[in-house]
């Protein structure tokens, strides 16, 4: 069974004595890192936490007795000819540069762009990061954290943003709203607090999501339930972690979604229940770039949209107000998104 690894991994099998192999464990898994690297002697680390040990063994990376992937030091030429010859060879490959260049990234990034292999840079600072991530606009498929001591890790607190998609949102005008008679809502409860103004990216069409606030705001007649986005109806898209999304009809108790803060940035939160209930929905719909996109919503005062005036309840929105959205061309197959004509109504 192949493991799916995520954009950002932390290796802990360089440092030089177990008890600095086991606080950088430690303090990744209080971090919120799920895939640490071990050497095949640490395999007792894995029981600090629940996360996915892989063990470093020579170059190959292995997992469940499989091997997912290859670790190579990178110095020079030789190594360069020996990572583009595992092109489509290996699930995963690890490079850990003796020396921090561009140009081989450069390099690896347009030669494995199209390839099974998945390429993952080696970087000790967050700088390092960054521009593993932005190189040739497109970057590598993920990074690896080399600590040289739990400390270090802080300092990449902001860069888990890397891992998200991008999300710019921008103004829509609402052309239509109508109500509907009764549907199937879905309300998402997370294991986090919410603040006011956050949210999540949803919408009837993967092209247009709007931004759904949480429902951290008091109200005449019920109280803020600060963990609640009321998602709307089961056929939405919501935007995800990965950058895919999924139907709000298939989001379930463990499963990360995406939220959006007040201030722009992003952050994974866990989904600890699930309620789709039949509510009464709203029909809401907008004009963006001569397009025209919709959401159905609960039709209740609590659900709130994001707008340039701060979120604002569904029934004290008119006809002519602005919404944000995130605007996306071409399509989606199965969550992913894809460069083809569609049109979706």
């Amino acid at each position: 069974m192949t493991v799916q690894l995520p954009p950002i991994l932390i290796r802990a099998d360089h440092l030089q004595t177990y008890d600095e192999r086991k606080a950088v464990v430690a303090s990744a898994l209080e971090s919120g890192y799920t895939h640490i690297i071990l050497k095949p002697e640490d395999e007792a680390l894995s029981h600090l936490g629940r996360y996915t040990a892989i063990l470093a063994d020579g170059k190959n990376l292995m997992y469940s007795g499989e091997r997912i992937g290859i670790l190579l030091n990178l110095t020079g030429a030789e190594e360069m000819e020996e990572a583009y010859s595992l092109k489509n060879a290996v699930p995963n490959l690890i490079i850990s540069p003796e020396n921090w260049k561009v140009i081989p990234l450069e390099n690896l990034i347009s030669r494995f762009q199209t390839a099974e292999t998945s390429v993952y840079i080696c970087v000790k600072t967050p700088e390092e990061a960054r521009l593993a991530f932005q190189t040739m606009e497109v970057g590598c498929d993920g990074i690896v954290i080399t600590p040289e001591g739990p400390a270090d890790l802080a300092a990449f607190s902001g860069i888990r943003n890397a891992e998200y998609p991008i999300v710019e949102l921008e103004t829509a005008v609402i052309t239509k709203i109508s109500t509907l008679s009764l549907g199937d809502r879905v309300c998402i409860d997370t294991c986090s607090l919410l603040e006011q103004g956050e949210g999540m990216l949803i919408g009837s069409q993967s092209s247009c999501l709007f931004l759904v606030c949480s429902e951290s705001f008091e109200s005449e007649y019920v109280s803020s339930r600060p963990f609640r986005v009321n998602a709307g109806a089961v056929h939405s898209y919501i935007l995800c972690p990965d950058g895919t999304t999924k139907y709000l009809s298939e989001i379930a108790s463990g499963n990360e979604l995406l939220s959006r803060m007040p201030d722009g940035s992003l952050r994974t939160v866990n989904v600890g229940r699930v309620k789709i209930e039949i509510r009464p929905m709203l029909y809401i719909e907008v004009n963006a770039g001569g397009k025209n996109y919709s959401v159905v919503l609960q039709n209740a005062e609590t659900i709130r949209l994001g707008t340039p005036l701060g979120a604002v309840s569904v029934s004290d929105l008119s006809i002519g107000d602005q919404v944000y959205v995130r605007l996306e061309s071409g399509g989606r197959h199965f969550g992913h998104t894809m460069a083809e004509t569609i049109c979706e109504k």
